[in-house]
């Protein structure tokens, strides 16, 4: 064997789990919600808090789980109305941005997380930027996957979406609401991008499909999308945020996504002087396709942050 050959060999066992680690499926009361979610590794390791996009769940990270908890302590929540997260009865929940970032708050603080890298994909972007921008000392390190935080990501697709249904959920926006979450709007964002199809299972949309087969679920994700106006005004100020205090930031983006834009990824450039950026092929949900590279991509990057105090 050539010594390129062993080098190759020698790589690819330093990033594959020598054993796959028991994944726990949990819940947590927050203030009257039962937040699912998935935990694994050893707690005492390096913590990685996975948010996840819209319309998904917790369930579209099960592989990279799978191949990170060897080293990582992972957990990996259902956000109210997606998943298997329950609002109990007579508990409200306003379907906004700011009170998904507020339920995730508590969920952090409850946890007892002090100190985190937070992988942020679609949904998981405004989340995610909302806490690290209010709680900075929480972060020491940022993921993103197809998260947009740039006028520039946005393709003109979404760009009317977001402008079509920024009046709330009314009898005029309820149609083009009912198509995104449609099985035809849905198997859009999942599938097209993909570089091969063929390879890529169908349980990440179908699951997602069911999910919104609960009518609170439903008209929760109706609600949010017809807030997400909300995000685009904070931009700039989450810009700010990672200007100033330049969390230590890799970006593993699908290149083909039709809804946030390669744009979306390199903008963090800009901001972040040493974000260490990588445009996949693929689409919106890269996990799909590029659990192995993405896993890769986060050991070597979470290897170099200095250790922690």
């Amino acid at each position: 064997m050539t010594a390129q050959a062993l080098a190759a060999v020698a790589l690819a066992t330093a990033l594959t789990p020598a054993v796959a680690a028991a994944v726990e499926y949990r819940t947590l009361d927050v203030d009257g919600i039962q937040i699912f979610y998935r935990e694994a590794g050893n707690p005492d390791a390096p913590t990685v808090l996975l948010l996840h996009g819209f319309p998904a769940s917790s369930q579209m990270y099960a592989g990279l789980i799978d191949a990170l908890a060897d080293q990582y302590h992972l957990i990996a929540p259902d956000y109210p109305g997606a998943g298997q997260t329950v609002i109990g009865k007579g508990v409200a929940f306003t379907p906004t941005f700011d009170n998904l970032a507020s339920v995730m708050t508590r969920f952090v603080e409850l946890k007892g997380l002090k100190r985190f890298a937070l992988y942020m994909q679609d949904f998981g972007g405004p989340v995610g930027m909302r806490m690290a921008s209010q709680h900075p000392g929480w972060i020491s390190a940022l993921i993103v996957q197809n998260a947009n935080s740039y006028d520039a990501g946005l393709s003109d697709g979404i760009r009317h979406n977001i402008s079509a249904t920024s009046a709330g959920v009314n009898a005029r926006t309820r149609p083009m609401l009912e198509g995104i979450l449609s099985t035809e709007g849905v198997q859009f964002m999942y599938r097209t991008g993909l570089r091969q199809p063929q390879r890529v299972a169908p349980e990440g949309w179908t699951n997602a499909l069911w999910g919104l087969q609960n009518p609170v679920n439903r008209n929760i994700q109706m609600g949010l999308l017809a807030n997400y106006q909300s995000n685009l005004d904070l931009y700039p100020a989450w810009q700010t945020y990672l200007r100033d205090q330049q969390p230590p930031t890799l970006v593993v983006w699908g290149k083909n996504d039709p809804l946030f834009t390669a744009a979306g990824a390199l903008a963090y450039g800009k901001d972040v002087k040493k974000a260490d950026i990588h445009l996949l092929d693929t689409g919106h949900f890269a996990l799909d396709e590029e659990t192995p590279a993405i896993a890769a991509h986060m050991r070597r990057f979470l290897a170099g942050l200095p250790a922690a105090k």
